[in-house]
C-alpha cells in the first residue's frame, strides 16, 4: 500500500507518469538530428516563431474566458453545493490547463521535427519516417499520459467520488473546442488565401516562396491540426473517462467491487503500455510506401490491445462478456480506418469521381464532391450504432450473469466498448501528428529548393500524411459519437442519483411541448455553429487573399524571386482574425444547454443532447470526409491525371478543395468537440437543472 492505494489502484498514474517519461525521450531523439542547411534552417525558424507567437496570443484569450467561467463555477457550483469546497472549479481549471499543455507540446514538436525531416530525407526513408513519427508520437504518448494522470490523481485526491471530476471534462473540453476552432479559422484562411491566388490567379506552385501567404499556411498546420487536435484528443480521452467511471459507479455497489470503477483508468493503461511495445513495428528498411510500416505497428498494437484486454479482464472484473464488448470497440477502430480510407484515397471510386467531374468546371465538381460527403455519414453512422448495440448486448449478457439490471449492464457494456475504441489512441494520435509534421517537411523541400529527390521522397511523405490525417479524423469523430452517448448515459445516472427515480424509469418523453422544443433545438445548433465557423474562415480568408494580391501588386520582384515577401504580415492577419472570430461559436456550447436546462428542465436537456448528437455527428462525417475527398481529388490531379498541374480540371479541384478546406479542418473537427461539450457541461449542471429549472406541470 502507498498512500493508501494498492499496487492496482496506483497502475494507471504511475503508467500515466511512464508515458510521459517515454514522450520525453522520443522528443530528445528527435533534437539530436541537424534542422538542414541555412535556408531550412531560415524557414524552420519563421514557421516555429509563427506558431509560437499564435498559440501565446490564443492561449492568452482562452484563459481570461477560463479564468471567468472557474470564479462562476466556484460560486454557482462550490460555493452553493460543497460549501465552499473548490471541486469544480479546480478540476475546471486543472482540465482547461492540461488541454493548452497538450496542444502546445504537440505544437512544439511538430515545428521540431519538421526540418528534420526534411533534411534526414536525403540520405535515406527510414530515418525521416522515425522523426515525423515519433514527432506524433510524443503528442500521442504525452496527451495519454497527461490524461490518465488528471483522471486518476484527482479521482484519488476527491475522495474516488468520480461525479466531482465532470469539472475536468468541462475545462478540458471548453479549451479544446477554442484551440481547435481557432486554430482551424488560422490554418485554412491562410490555405485558402495561398492557394486561391498562388494556384488558380498567379499559376505557381503549392508552398512556393514567392506567396505572402506561404509561411502562414505551414503555421496554420501546427497551430490547427496539430495544437488544436492534441487539445480535442486530450479532452476526449479525459471525458471518456470520467464519463465510463461514473456509469462504473452503480455496477461497484451493485457487485460490491470497486474495480468497476477504476477499469476504464486500468484499460488505457493497457493500451500504453501496447503502443509503447508496438513503437518497433514502425520500420521497414525498403519500402515505397510510408503507411505500410506505421500499419504494421498500428496492427502489432492492437493484437497486443486484445491481448492485455484478456488478462486484465480476466484478472479484475472477471466476465467474458465484458472482454467481448472491450472487442467490438477495438473492431470499430479497425473499420473506421478502411471506412474513412474509400472515401479519401484516389484509388477508390468516390475520389475519382469527384477528380472526373473536374473536367466540367469546379460547379460540378463542388456539387459531386458534396453529394460524396452526404453519401459518407451512412456506413460511419451504422459503424456507430453497431457498436452500441455490440457493446449494450454483452452488457446486457454481464448483467444476467451478475444478476444486476440489464439496462445498467447494458450501459456499462457500451462503456467498455468505448474503451476498447480508446485503448489504441497513442499509436493513432502518432499518426495525427505525422501527418501535419510530413506536410510542413515537404513544404520547406520547396521552399528551400531541395534536390529534386528531396522533393519527391517529401511528396510521398505527404502523401502518407494525408492519408493518416483522414483516418484519424474518422476515428475521432467515431470516438467523440461514442463518447457523446457515454456522457449522455452518465447524466441520466446522475439524474437517477438525484432524485431517486430508477434508471429504468426515466423516459425522454417527446409528447410534453418543453421535450419537443429543446429537441428541435438541440438539432439546429450544430448548424448554427458551422454556419459561424465557415463564415469566419471566409471573412479571414478575405483578409489573406487582399493582402497577397496587394504584395504581388505593390513589392516589385516577387515573382522574379528578386524580391522576399512580407510573410509575417499574412500570420498576423490570420492570428488576429482567429482571434476575434472564435469568441462567438465557442461560447455557444456553453451557454445554450444552460439556457434550455433553466429553462425546459433536466428531462428537456436529455432530448436535446440526443438531437444535438445525432444532428452534429452526421454534419460532422459529412464535413471530415467530404472535405478530405475534395483534397485527394486535387492532389489525384496533381499526379497527372485528367490533364494534371495547371489544366482547367486542376483550376476546378482546387476551387473544390477550397471549399472542402474549411468543411474538414475547421468546423468537422470542432462539431465532434461540440456534442462531448455540450455533455459535459450538462453534466455539470444537473443540480442546478433539477433545482431551479422553470416548471411546466
Amino acid at each position: 500500500m502507498v498512500f493508501g492505494l494498492s499496487l492496482l489502484e496506483l497502475l494507471a498514474p504511475l503508467t500515466g507518469i511512464g508515458s510521459l517519461l517515454f514522450a520525453a525521450y522520443l522528443y530528445f531523439w528527435i533534437t539530436k538530428f541537424e534542422i538542414g542547411n541555412e535556408k531550412m534552417v531560415e524557414i524552420y525558424n519563421a514557421i516555429r516563431d509563427g506558431s509560437k507567437a499564435y498559440l501565446n496570443r490564443q492561449y492568452r484569450t482562452i484563459s481570461i474566458i477560463s479564468i471567468i467561467i472557474a470564479i462562476l463555477l466556484y460560486f454557482v457550483f462550490d460555493w452553493r453545493l460543497y460549501s465552499g469546497t473548490p471541486y469544480v472549479s479546480v478540476a475546471f481549471t486543472i482540465g482547461a490547463a492540461f488541454s493548452l499543455a497538450a496542444g502546445y507540446i504537440g505544437m512544439d514538436v511538430a515545428t521540431r521535427a519538421n526540418a528534420r525531416t526534411t533534411f534526414a530525407s536525403s540520405k535515406d526513408l527510414e530515418t525521416p519516417l522515425k522523426i515525423s513519427y515519433y514527432g506524433g508520437l510524443v503528442m500521442g504518448l504525452f496527451n495519454v499520459g497527461l490524461s490518465l494522470i488528471a483522471v486518476s490523481g484527482l479521482f484519488y485526491i476527491y475522495g474516488q467520488r468520480p461525479e466531482l471530476l465532470v469539472g475536468l471534462g468541462f475545462g478540458a473540453s471548453l479549451a479544446a473546442l477554442f484551440a481547435q476552432l481557432g486554430g482551424g479559422i488560422f490554418t485554412k484562411a491562410a490555405d485558402v488565401g495561398a492557394d486561391l491566388v498562388g494556384k488558380v490567379e498567379a499559376g505557381i506552385p503549392e508552398d512556393d516562396p514567392r506567396n505572402p501567404a506561404v509561411i502562414a499556411d505551414n503555421v496554420g498546420d501546427n497551430v490547427g491540426d496539430v495544437a488544436g487536435r492534441g487539445a480535442d484528443l486530450f479532452e476526449s480521452m479525459t471525458a471518456e473517462n470520467i464519463g465510463a467511471m461514473i456509469v462504473g459507479v452503480t455496477i461497484a455497489v451493485a457487485l460490491n467491487n470497486p474495480l468497476f470503477v477504476i477499469f476504464p483508468l486500468l484499460a488505457r493503461a493497457v493500451g500504453i503500455f501496447a503502443t509503447i511495445l508496438g513503437i518497433p513495428f514502425v520500420r521497414s528498411k525498403n519500402f515505397t510506401d510510408p503507411m505500410i510500416p506505421m500499419r504494421n505497428g498500428m496492427i502489432v498494437t492492437t493484437l497486443l490491445v486484445v491481448i492485455g484486454l484478456y488478462v486484465l479482464i480476466t484478472q479484475t472484473i472477471v466476465n467474458m462478456n465484458l472482454y467481448y464488448a472491450s472487442l467490438v470497440g477495438v473492431a470499430s477502430s479497425f473499420l473506421i480506418f478502411i471506412i474513412t480510407q474509400y472515401y479519401t484515397e484516389y484509388r477508390y471510386r468516390p475520389v475519382k469521381e469527384i477528380s472526373k467531374s473536374s473536367e466540367s468546371g469546379p460547379a460540378v465538381n463542388i456539387i459531386t464532391g458534396f453529394s460524396v460527403g452526404l453519401e459518407s455519414t451512412a456506413l460511419p453512422l451504422l459503424l456507430i450504432v453497431g457498436a452500441l448495440f455490440g457493446g449494450y448486448h454483452f452488457g446486457s449478457a454481464f448483467a444476467v450473469d451478475t444478476g444486476i439490471s440489464t439496462t445498467l449492464g447494458g450501459i456499462y457494456g457500451t462503456a467498455i466498448a468505448t474503451m476498447g475504441m480508446l485503448a489504441v489512441a497513442g499509436m493513432i494520435l502518432g499518426m495525427d501528428g505525422f501527418g501535419p509534421i510530413v506536410d510542413n517537411a515537404a513544404g520547406i523541400a520547396e521552399m528551400s529548393g531541395a534536390d529534386k529527390s528531396i522533393r519527391e521522397r517529401m511528396d510521398a511523405f505527404d502523401a502518407a500524411g494525408n492519408t493518416t490525417k483522414a483516418l484519424t479524423k474518422g476515428y475521432a469523430l467515431v470516438s467523440a459519437g461514442l463518447a457523446a452517448v457515454l456522457l449522455f448515459q452518465a447524466y441520466l445516472q446522475e439524474y437517477s442519483h438525484i432524485t431517486n427515480i430508477p434508471l429504468e424509469s426515466i423516459a425522454v418523453d417527446i409528447v410534453r411541448i418543453e421535450v419537443l422544443l429543446a429537441l428541435f433545438i438541440g438539432g439546429l445548433l450544430p448548424y448554427i455553429f458551422s454556419a459561424f465557423a465557415i463564415r469566419a474562415v471566409g471573412r479571414a480568408a478575405y483578409e489573406v487573399v487582399a493582402e497577397v494580391r496587394r504584395q504581388f501588386k505593390e513589392i516589385p520582384g516577387i515573382m522574379e524571386n528578386k524580391a522576399k515577401p512580407d510573410y509575417k504580415k499574412c500570420v498576423d492577419i490570420s492570428t488576429k482574425a482567429a482571434q476575434r472570430e472564435m469568441i462567438i461559436p465557442g461560447l455557444m456550447p456553453v451557454v445554450v444547454p444552460l439556457v434550455v436546462g433553466l429553462i425546459f428542465g433536466p428531462i428537456a436537456v436529455g432530448a436535446f443532447l440526443i438531437s444535438a448528437t445525432i444532428s452534429g455527428t452526421l454534419l460532422a462525417f459529412m464535413m471530415n470526409t467530404g472535405g478530405g475527398a475534395w483534397d485527394n481529388a486535387k492532389k489525384y490531379i496533381e499526379t497527372g491525371a485528367h490533364g494534371g498541374k495547371g489544366s482547367e480540371a486542376h483550376k476546378a479541384a482546387v476551387v473544390g478543395d477550397t471549399v472542402g478546406d474549411p468543411f474538414k479542418d475547421t468546423a468537422g473537427p470542432s462539431l465532434h468537440v461540440l456534442v462531448k461539450l455540450i455533455n459535459t457541461v450538462s453534466l455539470t449542471s444537473i443540480l442546478l437543472f433539477v433545482m431551479y429549472s422553470v416548471s411546466w406541470n
